[in-house]
C-alpha cells in the first residue's frame, strides 16, 4: 500500500514537471457483487454512487491515478432457507491504470486502459432480517484488492470512463463452512464515471 502511494505521488510530480498533466473531479455509478465459492448462495448486485478525483499523466500513452469514495458489497440469498443478507463495504479506493489512446484528436479521443486498485475499508456491515450489525475485523479483511480493465471517451474537457473491477483477494478470513468448503468471497463491480478536466 505504501509503495502504491509513493508511486502515485511520484507520477503526479513527474506530470507537473513535464507539462503533460490533467486533473479534475469525477462522479459516477457502481454496481457491485460479492461472489462466493458456495453453490447454495445466490449473489446479486448492489448499486451505489461514487465520487472522487483523477489525474492523467502523459499523452497518447498515459498513467491515471485516482482517489474515489464508494460503497461496495452485494446481496446474498440462501437457496435453501431463502434468508437474505445484504453486505456493505464503504471504501476509499486508490486505482492506478495505464492507458492508450486509440483515437487521439484535438476535440475527441477514445482510450483503453487497465491497472490495479487498492480499497481501504472505512465501514463494514451486514444486514439480516432488517437488523444491521458490523463485520468483525478478525473475520473480514480491511483491504480490497482489484484489477481493472476499461475504455473511455474524452470530449473537450469531459472524460467518460466505463470499467470492470475484479476481486483479487478473499475478503472473508473466518472459518464458516458450507458443504465442507470454507466460505470465500471476492468483490467485483462495474463502474461508470464522468470526469471534468479542470486543466
Amino acid at each position: 500500500m505504501k509503495k502504491l502511494i509513493i508511486l502515485t505521488v511520484a507520477l503526479f510530480a513527474s506530470g507537473v514537471m513535464f507539462g503533460q498533466f490533467h486533473i479534475g473531479p469525477q462522479i459516477g455509478f457502481t454496481s457491485s457483487k460479492l461472489t462466493t465459492n458456495q453453490n447454495d448462495i445466490k449473489t446479486s448486485f448492489k448499486s451505489n454512487f461514487v465520487f472522487g478525483a483523477f489525474a492523467r499523466i502523459g499523452e497518447k500513452l498515459y498513467v491515471q491515478p485516482e482517489i474515489n469514495w464508494l460503497t461496495q458489497g452485494g446481496i446474498w440469498k440462501d437457496k435453501v432457507t431463502n434468508e437474505e443478507v445484504e453486505m456493505t463495504y464503504k471504501t476509499i479506493q486508490i486505482p492506478v491504470s495505464v492507458g492508450y489512446k486509440l483515437i487521439d484528436m484535438k476535440v475527441v479521443n477514445v482510450r483503453v486502459f487497465g491497472g490495479v486498485a487498492a480499497n481501504i475499508a472505512t465501514d463494514k456491515k451486514m444486514k439480516i432480517n432488517d437488523i444491521t450489525q458490523p463485520l468483525k475485523d478478525a473475520d473480514w479483511s480491511n483491504m480490497v484488492w482489484q484489477y481493472q480493465v476499461g475504455a473511455g471517451v474524452d470530449v473537450l474537457m469531459f472524460a467518460l470512463d466505463v470499467k470492470y473491477m475484479g476481486g483479487l483477494n478473499n475478503l472473508y478470513k473466518g472459518d464458516v463452512q458450507y458443504d465442507g468448503k470454507t466460505l470465500s468471497t471476492k468483490s467485483n463491480l462495474f463502474m461508470v464515471t464522468l470526469g471534468w478536466k479542470i486543466f
